[in-house]
């Protein structure tokens, strides 16, 4: 598959032929970003903790080294992103998303033969590092290839592949050891990393632009500190909720939970019709941090980690959608670059996370964790975007 020119003058029959292709092309890159996003945030960057119970058996980890392991995967992803602002406008999306499946397929294989903490660690990292590679270069794809009425449509599918891949791996911590799981995982990011670097091979190269800083603005620093707070927010629960529920058939189910419901994240482009960003936003932050506030009330109920589930699944995976497209919103000129900004934010909180977190639960219990964590989401409502479409 190649891609054709969007932009030209056409006769009916022409304009029919460019309406078809523009729907398959939409159709592919939507499918194939959403299982670029499953494998790298589903399976490579939350694997680690649907299946910290068994991991933590297995390598004799304790919450505080949990924590830190969590926030030096975050670093991973974080690095990745700071390659991808600096690499995007030079190289173009596909290398970078072809390096996000190498990464994930790589390090998953390695956690899955791993025996000794430092190999668990550095497949980990690796593993980690895939989801910085492949989130924000979909902004160019989608700008180059999708026309501009449906490019937020897209932007707005895409995040959602973390849904997909997360009901799945919940499916597979059922069924499997937690060694087969993972080697599974790498099996599956290694069919979508050749999947990408097919569909994608079409992709014009980047033309050479000057480099431009991306500015603190009126616009820009409540989608920063939305991000951060995002990142924080995400990473605690990742990485801590099913070692709260501590039961072996609970955690997998309420994975493959979250993962269903936040299936409903794809309907993210109609709240923002309906709703307009600004309040969308607020509703989603304020369904975060009941979600996490439930689970820290009552961690070991079953209706409350059914609840916790349905209310934080959905709302992650938006507020994902959300950030893509008010990045898009703010930076249009420079979308991979802008959302590499937000998305490094995001990083920020990401590692921040789970150590100041881990820390704080050692002395004082995840339940208190967790609340700190609601407290932090609902005053993010505040932070509420300044876009003249908001």
């Amino acid at each position: 598959m190649t891609f054709a020119p969007l932009f030209t003058v056409a006769g009916p029959a022409e304009a029919v032929h460019m309406t078809i292709t523009q729907n398959r092309t939409v159709w592919h890159l939507s499918a194939a970003g959403l299982a670029a996003i499953g494998v790298s945030f589903g399976f490579a960057r939350y694997g680690f903790g649907l299946f910290l119970p068994d991991l933590r058996a297995t390598f004799d980890l304790d919450v505080a080294t949990v924590g830190l392991i969590g926030s030096g995967t975050y670093a991973g992803y974080l690095a990745a992103l700071t390659l991808v602002g600096l690499l995007s406008a030079r190289l173009g999306p596909r290398p970078l998303i072809v390096a996000a499946g190498v990464c994930a397929t790589a390090g998953l294989a390695l956690v899955s033969v791993a025996e000794h903490t430092p190999v668990l660690v550095a497949g980990l990292l690796l593993a980690g590092t895939s989801s910085g590679w492949a989130w924000a270069p979909y902004s160019d794809v989608v700008r180059a290839m999708v026309a501009p009425d449906r490019q937020e449509r897209v932007l707005a599918i895409v995040p959602n592949g973390t849904a997909f891949g997360t009901a799945v791996a919940g499916v597979l911590a059922l069924a499997v050891p937690w060694r087969p799981a993972w080697v599974l995982f790498a099996a599956a990011a290694l069919a979508v990393t050749l999947y990408n670097a097919w569909l994608l091979r079409g992709l014009p190269r980047p033309e050479r632009v000057a480099a431009q800083r991306i500015r603190l603005t009126a616009a820009s620093v409540p989608l920063f500190v939305s991000a951060f707070s995002y990142g924080v927010v995400g990473s605690v629960y990742w990485t801590f909720a099913v070692d709260m529920i501590a039961d072996d058939t609970a955690g997998p189910l309420f994975w493959t939970l979250i993962g269903v419901a936040g299936l409903g994240g794809l309907l993210t482009d109609r709240a923002l019709t309906l709703l307009g960003l600004r309040r969308t936003h607020a509703l989603l932050f304020g369904a975060l941090a009941f979600a996490v506030a439930v689970l820290a009330l009552a961690p070991g109920a079953l209706p409350a980690i059914g609840v916790s589930a349905l209310a934080y699944g959905p709302a992650f995976m938006a507020v994902a959608a959300v950030l893509t497209v008010w990045s898009y919103r703010v930076f249009p000129e420079r979308p991979a670059a802008g959302f590499s900004a937000v998305v490094f934010c995001l990083g920020l909180g990401t590692i921040a996370g789970p150590a100041t977190l881990g820390a704080f639960a050692a002395g004082h219990g995840l339940p208190a964790a967790f609340l700190l964590t609601a407290g932090l989401a609902a005053a993010t409502i505040a932070a509420r975007p300044a876009t003249a479409r908001s």
